[in-house]
């Protein structure tokens, strides 16, 4: 039969996850961001599409359109990433506590994907900053 853990297990498990839960609480409100940005650069892809000047005109803002592109496909693979990034965080959490429930030893999986989510999560902040780097360039930005 299944024994069922200690108070003090259980607390233990708690004190445990507290920094995913700091983590999880990081991504979400970076994934919040992302949404953000990627919502302004589509709106500005829609206005500069929306021209129906003349032939300069459309011959100026291709390379505007080029860079937003550019700009929503980073943001893209920072969200990946960074939701990559939680469900790990997720995933580190539910082993903690399924350990805990049947007595297992859990420091080395919680350990390794811990350091996986961190990974996960600087990969998209690496997207982000390249993100950041192409709109800091363009001169017509308005984010």
């Amino acid at each position: 039969m299944l024994e069922t853990p200690s108070v003090t297990q259980l607390s233990q498990v708690i004190n445990h996850a507290i920094a995913p839960a700091f983590i999880l609480g990081a991504v979400s409100g970076f994934i919040s961001v992302l949404v953000t940005r990627l919502n302004r650069i589509i709106d500005r892809c829609r206005a500069v599409a929306s021209h129906n000047g003349t032939e300069p005109v459309i011959e100026r803002l291709h390379p505007d359109l080029s860079a937003l592109n550019r700009r929503a496909a980073l943001i893209n693979h920072a969200l990946f990433w960074a939701v990559a990034s939680a469900l790990v965080t997720i995933l580190l959490m539910i082993l903690a506590f399924v350990d805990a429930f049947f007595g297992l030893p859990h420091e080395r999986g919680v350990a390794l994907l811990f350091t996986v989510a961190l990974i996960l999560f600087g990969v998209s902040l690496v997207s982000f900053a390249r993100e950041i780097r192409i709109a800091i360039r363009d001169p017509n930005n308005y984010d």
